[in-house]
């Protein structure tokens, strides 16, 4: 049944060898953009990754035209339901590589953790020998993650594999033997994050299947160990238990996400600055990002979308 929002999202990804990527460009465009649809698709040699949004049948529609390619037959996606448009315009990119990591010898194809069920997620991070690694990007951790998870704090995915370096407890032939659970937004840098482990050598290594999205969609709140908002990144900024739509909003200027609590600072200028970035900008950057949100403000007045609205580009997962 359909939701009374009217907006569907799809966020999808899957790990396949696609050597003709770049000849999927242009008719993946086409077919987007005949359904009204919209958001960011990347492709890559070693698989299809993103996020699309807009009417239902033509969100059906663009992923009948990606099953009907064998390869992507059996591509999943999760869903979730929004009163606006997420995103203002449709790119389908060609990449190195659908997630960023960096680590040219690493194929999520041939080994990856093992995969762990929303409903079995909460068991497995009771137990006191399991270490629990959220592998997301610090904006994202800052509004929300699982109890007792431990924060990277890394500011880009490709991070990771150096901060997995300096952990003493993760290194050397004994600490191969501990248990390694992994999570993150929807699943895709967990399959690489953990293929990462299995390739350094580590045993017991668990990533949370359909990420924090899948969880979030089937684990009521009061069965849930998540805390706080899952970020997204479209114009919804996060979402909470049931996927409905979180209660954040980007700084447009440093692109961090922002609660009512944060924008009660004196540094919160709407479309100018918040807490993160007001001592980041010169006299004449603020100046330059007030006009457009003058811009941005006079364009909705016209009931028009101005490109200073869009949603900032974040290293996507």
């Amino acid at each position: 049944m359909q939701s009374a929002t009217p907006y569907l999202t799809a966020a999808l990804y899957k790990f396949v060898d696609l050597p003709d990527f770049a000849d999927l460009q242009a008719p993946l465009q086409a077919c987007c953009e005949a359904n009204e649809v919209k958001g960011t698709l990347l492709l890559a040699h070693e698989g299809i990754n993103g996020t699309i949004a807009g009417p239902e049948a033509g969100i059906r529609a663009v992923l009948a035209f990606l099953h009907a390619d064998p390869r992507l037959a059996t591509l999943q996606h999760k869903e979730s339901w929004s009163p606006k448009p997420p995103f203002t315009r449709m790119k389908v990119k060609l990449k190195k590589e659908i997630v960023t990591l960096r680590v040219p010898e690493l194929d999520p194809n041939k080994t990856v953790g093992q995969y762990v069920k929303p409903a079995d997620w909460n068991a497995l991070l009771a137990d006191p020998d399991v270490v629990v690694i959220d592998t997301r990007n610090d904006y994202e951790v800052a509004i929300g993650t699982f109890k007792g998870a431990v924060n990277p704090n890394i500011k880009t995915f490709v991070q990771l594999p150096a901060w997995l370096d300096a952990q003493e407890n993760l290194q050397g032939e004994a600490a191969k033997k501990t248990k390694v659970a992994m999570f993150c937004t929807g699943g895709i840098r967990c399959e690489k994050s953990t293929a990462l482990m299995k390739m350094r050598g580590f045993d017991e290594v668990y990533h949370l299947e359909g990420g924090i999205l899948k969880y979030l969609e089937e684990i009521p709140p009061e069965q849930s160990t998540w805390e706080g908002d899952c970020f997204v990144f479209d114009e919804r900024v996060s979402v909470g238990h049931g996927l409905g739509v979180g209660h954040h909003e980007l700084c447009r200027s440093c692109r961090w996400p922002l609660s009512e609590q944060d924008k009660q600072s004196p540094h919160y200028v709407l479309g100018v600055s918040c807490d993160h970035c007001h001592d980041q900008r010169t006299p004449e950057q603020k100046e330059k990002l007030a006009e457009r949100q003058r811009q941005v403000e006079l364009a909705e007045a016209r009931g028009e979308i101005h490109v200073g609205a869009k949603m900032p580009s974040h290293d996507a997962p």
